[in-house]
């Protein structure tokens, strides 16, 4: 499976940015998809899943309330607004298939990696 992930960008804080994620090849829509983060110098986190339905999903502590995950499974393609940027949020974003159908929060439980995308917030 090939994940394109686009959208990312350099924004001040406060602003929104939307992250898509493509994935072509071969369908997606039995499989949990989920996006990732990793700043310099930092281990990639776990950020937001969402199961192959998309009736349920998971997000990290640190942006529950800002980020919302979604897919459109006739598209192949997972979703990530990020609402209310924070410059801690700074980090290249990775876009992933899981191996089940429901998101775990671990890169383990993915599979499948995309290229990354850089989101950039000034202060």
């Amino acid at each position: 499976v090939q994940l394109q992930a686009s959208g990312g960008g350099s924004v001040q804080a406060g602003a929104s940015l939307r992250l898509s994620c493509a994935a072509r090849t071969r369908a997606v829509s039995n499989n949990a998809m989920g996006w990732f983060r990793q700043a310099p110098g930092k281990e990639r986190e776990f950020v937001s899943g969402v199961s192959w339905r998309g009736d349920s999903t998971t997000y990290a502590d640190s942006v529950k309330g800002r980020f919302t995950i979604s897919r459109d499974n006739a598209k192949n393609t997972v979703y990530l607004q990020m609402n209310m940027l924070k410059p801690e949020d700074t980090a290249v974003y990775y876009c992933a298939v899981g191996r089940s159908s429901y998101a775990g929060n671990n890169v383990a439980s993915y599979a499948y990696w995309g290229q990354g995308t850089q989101v950039t917030v000034s202060s």
